[in-house]
């Protein structure tokens, strides 16, 4: 967890505001969940490994004696927990407020979660999350929606280039039970084939033959992963997909990749479709029912965001099965790789004073100064040019000096270089 200091709390700001106003102009609505969940919602199962890594809240009112009772049931000593990410709260959210909501509900959340992650470098345990979901729509729409909306925020931000890269847990299920795996190994196969971009092709047969899987279907994907295969590129659509995945994929399932495909491209108005089809994305999150969805940049290796369709989670906690996907954008990788972009009419002024200036005449020259922009007081000090340079740290772009007796409104605003 972090103290942000003023500059870096200004400029994170500052692209959460550009995406905030790209997101509404897609018609996104943004609400508010608490930072506390009950602790039974939060550990229902669905949350994957990051369950493993909730904060919980100790019940209130417990003694010791309780305490020793409880202690190998972190369930009798919790009823609260802070969330570790924003999709449970929503599914909360949605299944209270239904009846004051449209039928297809577009939202905002901006906010902290929490997870007891390891200490390490990029892996904070209180960091912020962006995301974008949409509820009540089961069709292609949804996905295009999402996708678009993500990538014009990102170009809104400076970061031109991105691409999607984008699969269906039902493709991996299918796929999956063609080699010849059963239900019960596919859980950990995937966790395996998710490690494809660390270990290769040979390390995923390997480790598959290590967890003792069924032998045959092994063979069988050992065989998929290394077949003949020719070089020319395919642009993101039906040729693509098909070509990536064994013969015979699910038409309604490779129909509905495509139609997200056209709609993208509409949307974006891309000469090529900024979308990749890949067979192997994974996503470990437990609630993934259907599309998934990772965002990519040419400038890192590792994603930007991610998402994907979770129609199951609603209904836990509404009683009926209602359509919802989400895309969420990795916002604390985008503040660590982005500058704000620079709008051109703000001002920051640092109005340097001498220590004689009454504080009438003071106050009045900073209230005439805010017409231009916000305004920051410092007295001046014996190294002026240290001052100048720690404002233009701060984000200020300009400075006046002002000594006793000068008039309000006349002070000359000069550039902080």
């Amino acid at each position: 967890m972090r103290d942000i200091l003023p500059a870096d709390k200004a400029r994170r700001e500052s692209l959460l505001a550009i995406i905030r106003e790209r997101y509404r102009a897609h018609g996104f609505d943004e609400i508010e969940t608490p930072a506390v969940e009950e602790y039974a919602r939060l550990h229902a199962g669905i949350g994957g490994d990051n369950e493993k890594l909730s904060y919980n809240i100790l019940r209130r009112g417990l003694d010791a004696e309780a305490i020793r009772t409880g202690a190998e049931d972190p369930s009798a000593l919790s009823d609260l927990g802070l969330r570790y990410d924003l999709t449970v709260p929503l599914a909360r959210f949605y299944a209270s407020n239904r009846g004051q909501l449209p039928t297809v509900f577009r939202a905002i959340q901006i906010g902290p979660v929490w997870r007891a992650e390891r200490p390490q470098k990029g892996r904070y345990r209180q960091f912020m999350q962006c995301d974008i979901d949409i509820m009540g729509d089961d069709s292609a729409r949804a996905e295009a929606e999402l996708m678009v909306a993500s990538l014009d925020a990102l170009a809104a931000l400076g970061l031109d280039g991105a691409t999607v890269r984008v699969n269906d847990r039902r493709v991996l299920e299918w796929m999956l039970d063609s080699f010849g795996f059963t239900a019960d190994e596919r859980p950990g196969v995937l966790i395996t084939i998710d490690k494809l971009d660390k270990i290769g092709p040979d390390g995923i047969i390997a480790e598959l033959r290590e967890r003792g899987v069924t032998a045959s279907a092994v063979g069988a994907f050992d065989a998929y992963l290394h077949r003949p295969q020719t070089m020319e590129h395919r642009p993101y659509g039906e040729g693509q997909i098909r070509k990536a995945l064994p013969e015979n994929a699910p038409d309604e399932i490779v129909a509905h990749l495509v139609g997200i495909g056209e709609a993208v491209a509409a949307g974006t108005g891309a000469a090529d479709i900024p979308l990749v089809f890949d067979p192997f994305l994974v996503r470990g999150m437990g609630y993934y029912t259907g599309t998934i969805f990772e965002l990519a940049h040419p400038s890192v290796s590792y994603s930007l965001g991610g998402g994907g369709r979770y129609d199951g989670m609603i209904g836990r906690f509404l009683g009926q099965q209602v359509p919802a996907v989400g895309f969420s954008l990795g916002f604390e990788r985008l503040a660590d790789l982005l500058e704000p972009v620079a709008d051109a009419g703000s001002r920051a002024i640092v109005l340097v004073h001498d220590a004689d200036v009454p504080l009438a005449e003071l106050i009045a020259h900073k209230s005439a100064l805010m017409a231009h922009g916000r305004v920051r007081l410092e007295r001046r000090p014996k190294n002026f040019k240290a001052l100048l340079e720690r404002s233009a740290a701060d984000g200020y772009n300009a400075f006046v000096t002002v000594s006793a007796g000068a008039e309000p409104g006349t002070l000359e605003l000069k550039p902080l270089s």
